[in-house]
Formats: structure tokens, C-alpha cells, sequence
């Protein structure tokens, strides 16, 4: 662990509080939006848009790397987010804040798969499995340090929304000055969806249902909390909790997916997390069983994201686990696309109104409980012995994180069979 820090102390420092440069303006925006007098439908395209924007920039940010390089796609995309931010204040208009969250997803895709390429080039076999696990680690708390600072300025101002400007210019000093050198970029051969869908229908399902779950998550969970009448605290207190489940979850559920069959693990993470989401509905009054509720569905949807993923590559040779990478984190965006727009028509006065928010998640939970339980019986299930690890992975990053997990779970398996192998 420690020899992971001395080497990616600095990278993992700027991405920490890149991920506090994010997680506080999605919040803020939707607390904002709230003050502004914007309708949960406007706030609904406002957020799906910065899905939008992250999913064109996974596909054209390598294209972009290969052609100028690592630290001049890194400043570039840095200069776009922090005027982006300074901006959102200046113009308050749901339109305006739509194209810049277009803005700001495009670019921190493009962040994110520059920076990986370095965390990857920066670990080796040893230490690989503790790389994710830290970034991993820094991404979530990054997220839930981001909510305390909602309670630093007013959000009806300009100082809240200047800060997560300052935070996000700050995090590339540490990167750009102390990495070196640039990572080669190489990217792999995508797998057809098609192949994907054969190779693992439950994986492809279900990473479309959770990302429009995640997206409902990170982008309309504050426009939830303000319709509900919360206060700045407890929205602050609300939006973290989601994550603070996913950082206590994620350990204990990946212990368990290597131990028993994955889709009985997937069937049970999502019935409980729709079970919350459709107490919160019922009980949403109640703020401690919000945050009760907020743990339970962060804490079982953000790891199931890393074990479909596992659930994926076993049914793939170790060749197609690279190349499936992109594949699943498209499907997942694509979801994450329609999330929002579903969840904020759902929210409208004229439908079922804030508890729309919780319902809508529950209905996707279930749907992929149902789905989980539907699979068990149209093959059987792998021996545990035969199947590869799970790697702790958040659903904010991109396929290059998703591509760096996949050859850590390959590298450990070939290991264990070779040391199967001696020990027979």
C-alpha cells in the first residue's frame, strides 16, 4: 500500500479532489435549481446532459490523447470545467446549464480516462489490486467531502460555485507536475454489443438498469432532496450518505461474490435496494429513514457495478476481457443517459411528485432482481473455483478503469492456477 502512495501519491491527490470538483457541483446545481425556480422536468435534462457529455467523451477522448498527448487533453479539459463552473452562476438559465453540463461531463471523461492511463501506468502486477482499491477509495470520499462544502457558502450566490472552480483548477497541479513520464495509449479492440450480449446477457441488462440507478443517484438526488423540503444540511448529509454505503458496502459484497454464485449475490443486492427505495417512498417523511434507506441502496448498487463486470468476465476468455470493457461502460451510459429524464417526469407534480425519485430506482431494482432470478435457471452457475475476482471499481470512472481492473482480476487468476498447479 504504502509503495502504491509514494508512487501515485500525487496523481491520486488530484483526482480526489477532482472527484470533490464534481460530486459539489452536481449537488449545488441542483439545490440551485431549486432557489431558481427551474421544474424537476428542466432539472431532469440539465443533469442527464453531463451523461450525455461523458459518454461522448469516453469514446473521442483516447482519439484526442493519441493525437496531441496526455498533458496538453489534460490542461485543455481542465481550462473548459473551471470556466464552465464560474459560469453557471453568471447565466441561470436551464438551457444554458444544460450545454454546460454537456461541457463538463465531455471533459471530465476525458479527465478521467487521461488520468487512469497514468494510475495504470503507474502500478505493476504487485501492487495493481491495491491502485484500484485506493482510487476507488479516493473517488467516493472525494464525493462525500464534496457535500460539507454546500454548508461553506450560499448556494443562491456565486463564493459556493467559485470554490468547486478553485478545487478543480487546483487538482492538476499535483498530477501535471509530479507524473512523469506519459503513459503510452494504446486503445483496445472494442468487442460488438452483440458478442457482449451473447457472452452475458445478465451483465449487459443489467449494467443498463444500473446506470440509469447511478445517474439517478448522483445527478437528481439533491433536486429530490430540495423538492422534499430538505434543508442545505440535510441535503448535504443525504446526498452522502449514498456513498459513504458504497465505500462500507463494497468489501464485504465483493468478499461474498467470490464464494457463491454472482447472480444469486445480484438478485439479492438489488431486491434490497429496491426494498429501500420503495420504503423511502412510503416513509420519506421520516429524514432518518431517508438516510437509512440512501445507505442501503448506495450500499448495494454502487459494488454491483464491479460484480457485474466480474460476472461478465466469466463467462469470456481472458483475450475478450479487455475489449468488453468499453462495451459494458457504453450500455452503462446509456442508461445513465435516460435516467434522469425518466426519473424527473416521474417527479413532476402532475405524476407522482418527489417520491417519483425513489420510485423510479425501486422499479429498476426490482426489474434487475427479477431478471437476476430469471437467469439462474437458463444455465448453470460457474464453480467458484473457475471463476475470477472481483475488483472494487466506482461507476464514475471510465473503460480505461474498467479495462485496468479487468488485467488485475486476469493476472490474479493465472496466478492462483499456477500456484494450484505446484501445490498438486
Amino acid at each position: 500500500m504504502w509503495q502504491v502512495l509514494s508512487s501515485a501519491w500525487a496523481l491520486l491527490l488530484g483526482m480526489g479532489m477532482l472527484m470533490i470538483g464534481n460530486g459539489l457541483q452536481g449537488t449545488l446545481l441542483g439545490v440551485r435549481g431549486d432557489i431558481e425556480g427551474f421544474s424537476t422536468l428542466q432539472m431532469s435534462f440539465v443533469m442527464s446532459a453531463y451523461f450525455v457529455g461523458f459518454l461522448g467523451g469516453s469514446r473521442l477522448a483516447p482519439e484526442m490523447i493519441r493525437r496531441v498527448g496526455h498533458v496538453r487533453v489534460f490542461a485543455a479539459l481542465a481550462s473548459f470545467i473551471s470556466a464552465v463552473m464560474i459560469l453557471y452562476p453568471a447565466i441561470t438559465n436551464p438551457v444554458a446549464w444544460m450545454l454546460g453540463r454537456v461541457v463538463i461531463g465531455f471533459c471530465f471523461s476525458g479527465v478521467y480516462v487521461t488520468a487512469e492511463s497514468w494510475l495504470n501506468n503507474a502500478s505493476d502486477n504487485a501492487n495493481r489490486g491495491k491502485a484500484l482499491s485506493l482510487y476507488m477509495i479516493v473517488q467516493m470520499v472525494g464525493i462525500v467531502s464534496a457535500q460539507a462544502l454546500m454548508l461553506v457558502g450560499d448556494p443562491s450566490g456565486y463564493e459556493t460555485f467559485v470554490i468547486a472552480s478553485v478545487v478543480v483548477s487546483v487538482s492538476f497541479a499535483p498530477i501535471l507536475l509530479s507524473i512523469s513520464p506519459t503513459p503510452a495509449f494504446d486503445r483496445t479492440k472494442p468487442m460488438s454489443l452483440r458478442q457482449l450480449m451473447d457472452a452475458s446477457p445478465l451483465g449487459c441488462v443489467g449494467m443498463f438498469l444500473l446506470g440509469g440507478v447511478f445517474s439517478a443517484q448522483f445527478g437528481m438526488s439533491a433536486v429530490y432532496a430540495a423538492s422534499a423540503g430538505l434543508s442545505l444540511t440535510q441535503i448535504s448529509i443525504f446526498v452522502a450518505t449514498f456513498y459513504v454505503g458504497a465505500v462500507v458496502m463494497q468489501y464485504p459484497l465483493g468478499w461474498m461474490s467470490d464464494r457463491m454464485d454472482r447472480r444469486i449475490l445480484i438478485l439479492f443486492g438489488a431486491a434490497v435496494a429496491g426494498a429501500a427505495a420503495i420504503g423511502a417512498m412510503i416513509l420519506g417523511t421520516d429524514f432518518n429513514f431517508l438516510l437509512i434507506a440512501a445507505f442501503l441502496i448506495g450500499g448495494m448498487t454502487n459494488p454491483l457495478y464491479s460484480l457485474l463486470i466480474a460476472h461478465t468476465n466469466d463467462y469470456l476468455d481472458y483475450d475478450d476481457m479487455p475489449a468488453a470493457s468499453g462495451g459494458l461502460v457504453f450500455i452503462n451510459g446509456l442508461g445513465a443517459v435516460a435516467g434522469p429524464l425518466i426519473t424527473g417526469w416521474m417527479m413532476g407534480d402532475s405524476v407522482f411528485g418527489a417520491p417519483g425519485f425513489f420510485l423510479f430506482m425501486a422499479v429498476l431494482l426490482l426489474l434487475l432482481a427479477v431478471y437476476a432470478g430469471y437467469r439462474t435457471t437458463q444455465r448453470p452457475a460457474i464453480p467458484t473455483d473457475e471463476t475470477g475476482i472481483m475488483s472494487p471499481m466506482a461507476p464514475t470512472g471510465s473503460p480505461v478503469v474498467v479495462e485496468f481492473a479487468q488485467e488485475y482480476a486476469i493476472e490474479t487468476d493465472i496466478e492462483e492456477q499456477e500456484a494450484a498447479a505446484e501445490a498438486s
